[in-house]
């Protein structure tokens, strides 16, 4: 699928798929995180049972008001341990299925809000 920001002066989403996402028109098919501000990283995570406080840490340091966790295929909620590094820095997470999060991402962007959205791109298995 194809999305299309209102805003043009922040990273967007610009197309999603099974095991791919496209970061204003580049393709990627590994986990990564993205933010409004210009975050565009490696995200050292394969599947959703990876998952470690140590990456919820790395969301954390962002400092963004928001993280959006794409957590693959479906909606999956990491347990409340994992959170605790967004949870003392008082950074909402919302959990949702990456391509949820995609399209998420591109409308709190497009509304000039600090958003982070960390997205597992799962290869099937």
């Amino acid at each position: 699928m194809k999305l299309h920001a209102d805003r043009f002066d922040v990273q967007t989403i610009s197309g999603y798929g099974p095991g791919w996402v496209a970061i204003d028109k580049k393709e990627f098919t590994h986990s990564l995180i993205v933010g409004s501000r210009g975050e565009l990283v490696d995200w050292p995570c394969q599947s959703f049972e990876d998952l470690t406080i140590a990456h919820f840490e790395q969301l954390a340091e962002m400092g963004a008001e928001v993280v959006i966790l794409g957590s693959g295929a479906k909606n999956r909620f990491p347990a409340p341990a994992l959170m605790a590094p967004l949870i003392n820095r008082r950074i909402g997470l919302e959990s949702m299925s990456t391509q949820a999060a995609c399209r998420t991402y591109n409308i709190l962007a497009g509304e000039g809000r600090h958003v982070v959205a960390a997205l597992l791109l799962e290869s099937d298995k």
